[in-house]
């Protein structure tokens, strides 16, 4: 039996790759390379039991060929689908994006797993579903969700088309909604954005909006024992999670201070207007964890540790590039 992972060449995917293969299953991984990299897979390709597909899956006949025949070779026990567009703000700009790379790889998904007989499938969602609820508890009860991006809308959407397949087909679902992860192999991200623009000009970090947007955090080792200890201990067959810290997180000024301080000591910031970075962007929310708590599992790290470690962690991999 084989695991099947979308999005394996992104930064969550190779993490979890790697953990999958650390268990002793045998990986699966598909990747349209967009926004992922082969680099991000160095860990896991030369691994007998991992095999990569590079394929676009939103083209369903390609995508249908490569997973026919990893079925045929090893049947294939679930699917863990991550592949999406991470790119808020280009979704804003054409949200043929978000329709393209976020919902229909999860459509496309469904129908093939109804077609093949695979029953089960964990899917990345966001706290991007919930909106800009202000301060008001974010917990998986919570709605109607009004999400404020294309990207949340397109997750949400996401989340309806396996509610539904679940009468029809699957077998089990697990929904992850994610807070924000950080760590690395880093690929986008403020933390990753804020580094390289101090390395451009290590006078003056520019920071889109005044700093006081602030957000939980997690880092990426915290989130894949989370996504684990759900598959194994989560008694629902549609099982919802927010994953997070449990604590109030950090701000953008938290963050931009502690990396000018890691890279560029001497650097002066530049805030902007507003408590926004960008359209889409939700400023504050307060993201209940306490129902995966219940269920006996605790982060590692906080929020202001996980950042501290990952600006750690991607300090070197951009001194290394």
């Amino acid at each position: 039996m084989s695991v099947v992972i979308t999005g394996v060449a992104g930064f969550i995917g190779c993490n979890l790759a790697a953990a999958l293969l650390e268990r002793g299953d045998e990986v699966v991984g598909f990747d349209n390379l967009s926004l992922g990299s082969r680099r991000n897979l160095e860990r896991v390709l030369a691994q007998p039991r991992f095999s990569f597909h590079a394929v676009g899956l939103e083209d369903l006949d390609a995508y249908r060929g490569v997973l026919r025949a990893a079925h045929a070779r090893s049947p294939i026990a679930e699917i863990w689908h991550l592949a999406a567009s991470s790119d808020i703000p280009a979704g804003v700009a054409d949200p043929r994006v978000d329709l393209r790379d976020t919902f229909m790889t999860t459509f496309n998904t469904l129908v093939l797993m109804q077609e093949l007989g695979i029953g089960n499938l964990a899917f990345a969602s966001s706290s991007a579903v919930y909106g800009d609820r202000g301060e008001r508890s974010l917990t998986e009860d919570l709605g109607p969700l009004f999400p404020i991006s294309n990207y949340g809308a397109m997750k949400l959407a996401s989340e309806a088309a396996i509610s539904a397949a679940l009468e029809s087909h699957l077998q089990r679902a697990l929904v992850f909604r994610f807070p924000k992860v950080v760590g690395v192999p880093a690929t986008h991200g403020v933390i990753l954005d804020f580094v390289r623009k101090l390395k451009a000009d290590p006078k003056t970090l520019r920071v889109l909006g005044d700093g006081t947007q602030q957000k939980g955090y997690l880092h990426v080792g915290d989130l894949l024992d989370a996504m684990l200890y759900i598959r194994q201990h989560a008694p629902e067959k549609l099982a919802y999670y927010n994953i997070g810290a449990g604590d109030e997180g950090v701000s953008v000024r938290h963050i931009a201070q502690t990396v000018v301080a890691a890279v560029a000591p001497r650097a002066a910031i530049a805030y902007g207007q507003g408590n926004k970075g960008w359209v889409g962007d939700v400023p504050r929310f307060s993201y209940s964890t306490a129902k995966l708590a219940k269920l006996g599992w605790a982060p590692a790290l906080s929020s202001t540790e996980a950042v501290a470690k990952a600006v750690r962690e991607i300090v070197r991999q951009e001194s290394a590039a």
